[in-house]
């Protein structure tokens, strides 16, 4: 019985330590920049989701222009 117990701290304390060993490389190194900055990478999907959003902007704000615009589709600035 207390072997069986030993055992199962033993395990639990590996399983502990694997997972937090897990949390230790958090984070881009410097050599890995170029990488990640490669077009295919990046969040935004292309220019037809893109475009389809901004027509979805300018349909919402009833105003031409959208990305960097002040004001919105009642006039005023």
């Amino acid at each position: 019985m207390k072997r069986i117990i030993l055992l199962m701290i033993t395990a639990l304390i590996v399983a502990a330590s694997l997972a937090l060993g897990g949390c230790s490389h958090v984070g881009v190194k410097v050599w890995e920049h170029d990488i990640l900055a490669k077009p295919e990478m990046q969040l935004d999907a292309g220019a037809n989701d893109r475009a389809l959003d901004d027509h979805i902007y300018f349909s919402k704000e009833a105003s031409s222009g959208g990305r960097g615009f002040a004001g919105g589709g009642c006039g005023c600035n």
